[in-house]
């Protein structure tokens, strides 16, 4: 995981917190498969990922589940 780790930090932002969030909080517990598609997804350019993410353009099929599985992560944590 260090190396997907390497690839989530971004040059923007929104999608470092975005990614790495994911990573920690619901990597682990993807099947295989979608590890997989994880790492091809964070080979993708930055405003490609961003258009995915924020909805503006439709993920291709076989990484919609993921994408959705991504924009229901919160960006935040809860404040005690």
């Amino acid at each position: 995981m260090p190396r997907l780790r390497w690839l989530a930090r971004r040059g923007m932002l929104e999608l470092d917190t975005w990614l790495n969030r994911f990573l920690d909080d619901h990597f682990e517990e993807l099947p295989i498969a979608q590890q997989q598609r994880f790492g091809y997804l964070l080979q993708q350019d930055d405003m490609t990922l961003y258009d995915w993410l924020t909805g503006s353009v439709e993920p291709p099929p076989e990484l919609r589940s993921l994408v959705a599985d991504l924009r229901s992560t919160p960006t935040r944590r809860p404040q005690p």
